[in-house]
């Protein structure tokens, strides 16, 4: 029993959770990378808007609503947290008389997403080992 009253079911020598004595080592490379992930990016809307936007130059604000199949104030809060980080940048204009929202990749984001795919990378990695 644990000083906090818990039972422990490992042996005295045994060290480390069942990931760890299932996968060896290979648990605790895959917890330190899974922390490692940008949070910022590891978020549906914003992970779609960043890959769409490393496919193409551009894109505005109606095309990444439709692409990601969400609302205007959905899209809208995700696009601002990306831009406030640097990773994407908005121009807006006008067409006629219509307002115009574009969205591009900034190299901080295309860095960030590139980290942020070879993490996920590793974490596929380490998983399929075992």
């Amino acid at each position: 029993m644990s000083k906090h009253g818990v039972v422990s079911r490992r042996s005295p020598g045994e060290r480390g959770g069942p990931a760890r004595r299932a996968y060896g080592g290979g648990a605790r490379e895959a917890g330190r990378k899974a922390r490692a992930l940008d949070r910022l990016i590891h978020e549906r809307i914003r992970l779609g808007i960043l890959s769409a936007l490393a496919a193409r130059e551009k894109l505005t604000f109606s095309d990444l609503k439709a692409l990601l199949d969400t609302t205007d104030g959905n899209l809208s809060v995700h696009a601002r947290k990306l831009e406030e980080a640097h990773y994407i940048a908005c121009t807006k204009s006008f067409s006629g008389r219509v307002p115009k929202t574009e969205y591009r990749l900034t190299p901080t984001g295309r860095r960030a997403l590139q980290r942020y795919l070879d993490h996920m990378e590793a974490l596929i990695r380490v998983a399929r080992e075992r």
